[in-house]
């Protein structure tokens, strides 16, 4: 075959890859490698994972039978190669678009996607459900759990260890180690692999082992079974310290070099031939091969557009562009904590993203990022409440489900003063299904003793969190933002208190009330403007508190008011127009209450514009329920 050839535009299938010669695979790589840089500088998405396993998806393609054989990508931003690769290369330009494809693995959207993996840490559990599941259907089938980006160090992937190694079942876990999930990795079990990858003389006897398997394997499987059983001696013998991975009855094969494509395919194939759990350590480099995602590797995980030649990022901000709510976060926690020494900071492994990393740098030791750990972010954020610290736990929405359990139990039974920023409340845009903040009110609201608040604008939320940190509200407090940017360019007002469970009246009006929580308020703000040039007249009310939630305001807008209009950003199936309707009721009121937010099914992936108009909230979808409200009105 002419190398000049493209090869990759006849790939359509792995099974198209499998029929390629092995020395094929460098240039299959590359050629990955670059549509991967030639669309994502143009269509922004998740940029440095996928390219740091450019290789190991060639080779893990190449060697198993897909979509028989399971391959499940842990974190699923690493997954654009699998996708081009397995038959959606001419679609991947609507990678993260409107009713384009997921920027995610989605069992619905391919029979190669496995498994659903939108967040992290959770391939290792469900790989071992799949192999369970073919070991009882008499089926042999491989079952590889792909994990890295700093997904390893989340509780669950440790669960699934633990789990898988009592076993015999044929799962094989791939640790791609790149020390970095989008901000660099922490923890102890960052340092203990970064000892493994160093050790000299580990490294140089796993190679002798690698030959050493090789003979074995040839002489038959007893053979093997005794190599095995001398490398597993060995190797305790060797580390200063027992192998973590072999201590929970994975047989460990590694370091060894995640973008020697060749080496890679061979390892693989003897790996297919070992039966029982097994963990294959591979290093690579996020970024790998595009100079400027090697060397600021936080940045490129998800740059937005760029100059694909330069790598400059090509930026639409202007100078007099308001700031984004997490900028405001970042920059009002360090004024608070710079004044209140009780004050600390915590992120399960977002402080970029989160901006706590504002604070971090100027008060690093009372900021803490735990990784990817949402569990142990909220019980040592309880931990250090109960001790007197006023903890700012910052999360976002999507992520914080995974510790409701111990929102409930070690903060709220308890009655601790952690503060509950929770991020991207809402729709998120591009990222989809998976990470919309879609829950988080309906599910804030119904635990006893905990605020739950959602600022209008930026002014507001630096307000609710000066209120949250004062010793007399001592209980849990949670405020919710958007992701994106707010309205106002002067936001550094000096701090003012807001009573809990007030909220304020925008526009007096005599027609209909609009009864608005959070940002969308200033949608609600400008739709009855516009409107009363017309001399329509809609009462508008900025509730600020979905619990408490202000009865005095309610009882006067039921009164007054025989139709209602509620706002939300968040599910309307138990969110905050429920909580109205559910005061109406309670309280012996009949007016007719529409609600506007999110419908209940999982809404998919767009610009945040396209989603709040398919949901009916934006500002015409607004002004729209008024104009019908009103017309009913008048019938």
């Amino acid at each position: 075959m002419d190398k000049k050839e493209n090869l990759l535009s006849k790939i359509n299938t792995p099974e198209d890859l499998r029929k390629l010669d092995p020395e094929d695979l460098e240039q299959v790589s590359s050629e990955l490698r670059q549509f991967i840089i030639d669309v994502v500088c143009n269509n922004p998405g998740h940029f440095g994972a996928s390219l740091g396993v450019v290789e190991l998806t060639v080779a893990l393609h190449y060697v198993f039978n897909t979509p028989y054989d399971k391959i499940i990508w842990d974190v699923g931003h690493q997954a654009y190669g699998h996708k081009i690769l397995t038959g959606r290369r001419e679609v991947f330009s609507t990678n993260r678009k409107y009713k384009g494809i997921s920027g995610f693995p989605k069992m619905s959207e391919s029979e190669y996607d496995a498994f659903g993996t939108g967040h992290s840490s959770t391939s290792i559990s469900a790989a071992l459900g799949m192999a369970v599941a073919a070991s009882a259907k008499g089926e042999t089938r491989h079952v590889v759990a792909v994990i890295g980006d700093g997904a390893m160090t989340a509780g669950q992937a440790f669960e699934g260890l633990n789990n898988a190694g009592i076993g015999k079942s044929d799962i094989l876990v791939i640790l791609n180690d790149n020390n970095i999930a989008i901000d660099p990795n922490v923890g102890a079990l960052k340092e203990y692999l970064l000892d493994i990858t160093t050790s000299k003389s580990y490294n140089r006897f796993k190679d002798r082992v690698w030959k050493i398997l090789g003979i074995f394997g040839k002489l038959g499987p007893n053979a093997r079974t005794l190599a095995a059983q001398l490398e597993a001696g060995a190797k305790s013998t060797i580390l200063d310290k027992s192998n973590l991975f072999e201590g929970l009855n994975f047989r460990y094969f590694g370091p060894i070099d995640g973008h020697d494509v060749l080496h890679l395919t061979r390892v693989l194939q003897d790996l297919k031939r070992i039966p029982g759990p097994k963990l294959l350590h591979c290093l690579t480099v996020k970024g790998k091969g595009f100079k400027q995602a090697e060397e600021d590797q936080t940045t490129f995980h998800a740059p937005g557009k760029f100059d694909k030649t330069t790598g400059v990022i090509i930026k639409t901000a202007v100078a007099d562009t308001p700031l984004t709510y997490q900028e405001v976060f970042g920059k009002t926690i360090l004024e608070l904590a710079e004044q209140n020494e009780k004050i600390t900071g915590i992120t399960p492994a977002m402080p970029t993203g989160c901006s706590l990393n504002i604070m971090m740098k100027e008060i690093p030791e009372r900021t803490f990022d735990v990784g990817i750990a949402e569990q142990h972010a909220v019980t040592f954020s309880a931990g250090l409440a109960s001790q007197g610290m006023i903890p700012f736990c910052n999360i976002y929405s999507s992520f914080i489900q995974r510790a409701y359990d111990q929102i409930i139990h070690d903060v709220a039974l308890q009655n601790l003063h952690v503060v509950f920023c929770i991020d991207r409340g809402g729709l998120v845009g591009a990222d989809g299904a998976t990470h919309h903040g879609f829950f988080d009110m309906a599910f804030m609201r119904s635990i006893p003793n905990m605020v739950v608040s959602a600022p209008m604008d930026e002014i507001e939320l630096r307000n609710l969190m000066y209120t949250a940190q004062l010793e007399k509200n001592n209980f849990p407090f949670s405020i919710r933002y958007p992701r994106g940017r707010g309205k106002f360019t002067d936001w550094k007002k000096p701090f003012l208190e807001i009573e809990i469970g007030k909220a304020r009246q925008i526009s007096e009006g005599t027609e209909l009330a609009v009864l608005s929580i959070g940002h969308p308020g200033t949608d609600v703000s400008s739709v009855v403007s516009k409107l009363s040039k017309e001399n329509i007249s809609v009462a508008h009310y900025d509730m600020r508190f979905v619990t408490p939630i202000d009865n005095n305001v309610l009882h006067s807008v039921f009164k007054r008011f025989k139709y209602v209009i509620t706002v939300e950003d968040g599910v309307l199936k138990g969110g905050f127009g429920s909580a109205v309707i559910e005061f109406m009721s309670d309280n012996g009121f009949n007016s007719e209450v529409r609600r506007l937010g999110i419908p209940d099914y999982f809404v998919e992936q767009g610009t945040q514009e396209e989603l709040t108009r398919e949901c009916g909230y934006d500002a015409e979808g607004i002004e729209i329920a008024i104009r019908e409200v009103l017309v009913k009105k008048m019938n």
